[in-house]
């Protein structure tokens, strides 16, 4: 397979590997940009984790929650940020969160096809082909998730004007203020740092493997440390995972806004409970940031507009 410059880059992007390498993985894996980073990784050449979704497409974020209880979050693409600042684009991402929190669909199809809330000779569908044809842009209702907090409380956080949204759930017996401020700022650092998992527990056995592979492959390709015993390497493996553990786990994160700097989340939220005398802990949460994952095509303004102007 050929290996485009443009390949190159995205790869670059992804890794912070340097340009030679990022051909030399490319090459090595004809052209396939997961194989490539695993490559990359396991030669050394790539910071653990920095793969993440191409974040390209305009639109909203939104969430709307109802009575600490229940709460729903929808992100709705537009082709440009124009259109994601339009008043009406706005309104109308607003009325798609509320049909979120009311709907009984468990995916994107089912919901496209129900009743629109505000007007029920249509289904969701077509107020959105509606809403095309007015704006003047392809839209699209990318996703949307519910949540419903029988023993607790959600609260959310929409970041950057919609370009973040987050809900976190929390299991408690109290919901104050204390409890809502603290929910706040968990939803703030997940919006930050963006965390794969609530806690350890909820990693799949089968990722910690492929991690334990790539990184020993990190050692064994290292003159020094690959000649360290069979137990000193476990260790040193066992100490990464740790490391990479408390960057993906929410609650072994260290707690952006602690004043030593050391305080991790889990910490924050038990001194939170033990302040308010609360049976409170963090059950999960749903972050959203628009675009995630969905590569946009480059153009060049310049040429773009000498089409339009017949050039």
């Amino acid at each position: 397979m050929a290996i485009t410059a443009g390949m190159v880059k995205e790869l670059r992007e992804m890794t912070g590997a340097g340009m030679m390498d990022c051909k030399k993985a490319l090459s090595a894996t004809d052209g396939d940009m997961d194989k490539a980073v695993e490559f990359l990784r396991e030669k050394g050449l790539a910071a653990a984790a920095k793969k993440a979704g191409r974040i390209a497409a305009e639109g909203l974020v939104k969430t709307v929650v109802d009575g600490d209880k229940r709460a729903a979050i929808v992100e709705v693409n537009s082709e440009t940020d124009f259109v994601a600042k339009n008043a009406d684009f706005n309104a109308y991402v607003e009325a798609v969160a509320a049909q979120a929190l009311s709907t009984t669909a468990t995916d994107i199809e089912a919901f496209l096809e129900e009743p629109w809330a505000l007007d029920t000779t249509k289904t969701v569908a077509q107020e959105l082909s509606s809403k095309i044809a007015v704006i003047g842009e392809n839209l699209s209702i990318r996703r949307f998730a519910k949540i419903e907090a029988e023993d607790g409380c959600v609260a959310s956080y929409i970041h950057a004007g919609g370009k973040i949204g987050v809900l976190v759930e929390a299991k408690t017996d109290v919901v104050n203020d204390d409890i809502k401020e603290c929910l706040r700022n968990v939803a703030m650092q997940i919006a930050a740092l963006n965390p794969k998992y609530t806690s350890r527990e909820e990693v799949e056995a089968e990722f910690i493997e492929k991690e334990k592979e790539i990184l020993k492959a990190q050692i064994m390709n290292d003159p020094k440390e690959s000649q360290k015993p069979e137990k000193v390497i476990e260790g040193m493996i066992a100490g990464r995972i740790n490391k990479e553990l408390k960057e993906f786990c929410l609650l072994d994160q260290t707690y952006v806004k602690a004043e030593d700097g050391k305080q991790s989340v889990a910490s924050y939220v038990k001194s939170v409970a033990t302040a308010t005398g609360a049976n409170f802990s963090i059950k999960g949460f749903v972050r959203f940031e628009t675009g995630e994952g969905i590569e946009k095509k480059e153009e060049n303004f310049a040429e773009e507009v000498a089409k339009q102007m017949g050039m």
